[in-house]
């Protein structure tokens, strides 16, 4: 493995945080009136059993409210990157994901490509500069599930650019290197690997130089190392 500070077992922790976080704010609501905005970002695992309708009905619960937030105010990056999230969330939760073979049914891809709609206006909402890496981590994440390389190489771009020199633009910059390899964009992947190993721990350089070469030798090596670590 080549580094797992973004592997789906880490994912689907921040995934179990998330819902714990949404379904005490839609108890809120009906116990004491408190205001809710939308699901703020990854469902947990159990929102990919299919067996149980009760955490896809609160993702499609937060997904009508993130639709209405943006038709009310359209000028609202903040409202379009709510909507990424809760497309993301409808997109991995109940038979839109099938959490045991990795893989989203039709309607899951569907709305993965929404969510992808709804970064490229938060984008341009902000000027093509986003300053919240979480949600150029999430754009990554959606483009990641719809094997597009290309747009997920632009959204690490920007997580990069997020955190620009400091130690936590490695993982950036891997993923970065990868995304561009997988969609063999080898100038634009030679130079975020050439970065990721600089900012490496000095005993792990060559391990990243190795697997990255691997990468840079082979799109699949790169998809694969994407679906494994970012």
């Amino acid at each position: 493995m080549l580094f797992d500070l973004r592997s789906r077992r880490r994912r689907t922790a921040v995934k179990v945080i998330y819902v714990f976080l949404a379904i005490v704010m839609v108890a809120g609501l009906v116990l004491v009136g408190v205001g809710t905005g939308s699901s703020g970002g990854l469902l947990n695992a159990f929102t990919n059993n299919g067996s149980n309708g009760g955490g896809s009905q609160l993702a499609d619960q937060q997904l009508q409210k993130a639709i209405k937030a943006t038709k009310k105010d359209p000028n609202s990056a903040a409202k379009w990157a709510s909507l990424m999230q809760a497309r993301w969330s409808a997109a991995d939760s109940g038979s839109n994901y099938d959490s045991t073979t990795g893989t989203y049914s039709a309607n899951g891809k569907s709305q993965l490509r929404k969510a992808a709609t709804a970064w490229q206006q938060y984008l341009k909402l902000t000027g093509g500069s986003p300053t919240n890496i979480g949600y150029a981590q999430l754009a990554a994440g959606i483009y990641q599930g719809l094997g597009q390389w290309s747009g997920e190489a632009e959204a690490w771009n920007y997580a990069a650019q997020i955190e620009a020199n400091s130690q936590q633009a490695l993982t950036p910059y891997l993923c970065l290197a990868l995304s561009s390899y997988a969609a063999s964009q080898t100038t634009k992947g030679d130079l975020a690997a050439a970065k990721a190993i600089k900012l490496a721990p000095k005993l792990q350089r060559l391990t990243y130089k190795s697997s990255l070469n691997s990468a840079k030798s082979s799109a699949t090596t790169a998809q694969q190392l994407l679906n494994q670590d970012c």
